[in-house]
């Protein structure tokens, strides 16, 4: 009944004649025409709330259970008038909705076009530099302060707070126009990265309260998303001082405002920051996983397996051609897990993958000219190694760890552990 109520009533909303008004204007005809006298219902104003719509209708002799309610009651005596006087705020509702749809933009939706918007037109770009938050870095190590609970953090710079030591230590204001632009906040505050190299190390340290530590070390500081934020702007700033120039010309090549691309002066040709990509693989057996290091490793750590895709390789190809040629294992399935930029010693766009081989062919050939050494790891042994927040201490016994929190490397090993423990009825962990 309800439904046959709403498209009995003349939605007024409509544009033009829509097929509901079309049906009420043929019903009141064929009413003028019988004779039929008309109730008019009290006027219902259109921002009546559904509940008291539904007030309405149970005032109106609409109840719950009724029982069936037979087409020839529903035309007779003026309830059904003041039932559909009552309904009209919500056909009005539901009729606009459909003509005048909306199109609601998240908050996240609009922090990147706001951002990609800077990145298109440097007037803009420069504006937001005003007034925005900087990134401190001196010769690409980052700058970070302790908190009062003894972690530390990289502190957001207000940019005005930042030309000010800018000018006390001597620099001209062209410093601060050098930013990058690496982010938006979640409060549509722009956020840029500046490197300082050209200051003094302890002057600049003295005035904003903290010290510059090199990235590889401060990565394992920070938590949450501070550590991939400074990663990106380490890179972008590296990428600028080391693209200066134009790879077919020789000439100066010159940036925008945002650090987005660089044009040759001469030429036109316009450079991007660029990442190489790695395939990283955690391989298993169904029962075991694979780890492997490398001389440089510290000592006692293991990680994934992997390496660079060769030009023309896809991700399934590197992954199975680097398996093959660094343990002489062939991998027989392949799941995608997750990806990552990681910032050492450059940029590289690292794609985590999970393989599986035969059980029936796990003997390693390891290639001692690109692995130390191979091995493969039980349940028990890799959760003890994901308990190891921290890398032993030179003199300490050698215990086995892998890759740190922040690291792709630890997510798959991590998803492997929690797959066999429910595999084998465990339960997931969350180290």
């Amino acid at each position: 009944m309800f439904l046959l109520l709403l498209f009995t009533v003349r939605c007024v909303s409509c544009r033009g004649r829509s097929h509901c008004c079309k049906l009420q204007e043929e019903e009141e005809e064929e009413e003028e025409e019988e004779g039929e006298e008309v109730t008019e219902a009290p006027a219902v104003s259109a921002l009546s709330s559904p509940v008291l719509l539904a007030s309405g209708c149970l005032s109106a002799g609409i109840r719950a259970g009724s029982g069936p309610v037979q087409s020839t009651s529903v035309r007779s005596g003026p309830n059904w008038f003041r039932v559909a006087a009552m309904l009209s705020p919500l056909r009005i509702l539901l009729c606009a909705a459909k003509c005048q749809p909306t199109r609601h933009c998240s908050s996240f939706v609009s922090r990147m076009r706001y951002v990609n918007r800077l990145k298109e037109d440097d007037a803009s770009c420069l504006a937001a530099l005003h007034n925005s938050h900087i990134f401190l870095f001196h010769h690409l190590s980052p700058l970070l302060q302790r908190t009062e609970r003894g972690t530390f953090r990289p502190p957001a710079l207000i940019s005005s707070d930042v030309q000010s030591v800018l000018e006390r230590l001597g620099s001209d204001g062209s410093l601060l126009k050098e930013s990058v632009l690496i982010g938006c906040s979640e409060q549509n505050q722009a956020q840029f990265c500046l490197d300082v190299g050209e200051l003094d190390q302890a002057a600049v340290e003295e005035e904003c309260g903290g010290n510059f530590v090199e990235l590889r070390k401060s990565y394992f500081l920070l938590t949450g998303a501070e550590a991939p934020l400074l990663a990106k702007g380490q890179a972008l700033l590296r990428w600028h001082q080391t693209s200066r120039f134009c790879s077919a010309t020789g000439q100066l090549t010159l940036r925008n405002q945002a650090g987005s691309q660089r044009v040759c002066s001469s030429s036109g040709i316009v450079y991007y920051p660029k990442m190489s990509p790695v395939v990283i693989v955690l391989v298993s057996d169904g029962k075991r996983c694979l780890l492997a290091r490398q001389s440089s490793f510290p000592r006692g750590m293991y990680s994934a397996l992997a390496g660079f895709c060769d030009m023309g390789e896809s991700l399934e190809e590197t992954l199975c051609r680097e398996v093959a040629e660094e343990v002489g294992l062939e991998v027989q399935s392949i799941s995608y897990s997750s990806s990552q930029h990681w910032p050492f010693p450059h940029s590289s766009f690292m794609l985590g993958c999970h393989a599986t081989i035969s059980p029936a062919h796990t003997q390693l050939d390891v290639d001692h000219t690109e692995l130390e050494d191979a091995r493969w790891f039980g349940l028990e042994e890799i959760t003890s190694a994901l308990q190891v927040k921290t890398p032993p201490r030179r003199g300490d016994p050698p215990v086995l760890w892998v890759p740190q929190k922040h690291a792709i490397a630890n997510r798959l090993i991590m998803e492997w552990m929690n797959r066999q423990r429910v595999s084998e009825g465990g339960v997931t962990s969350r180290l």
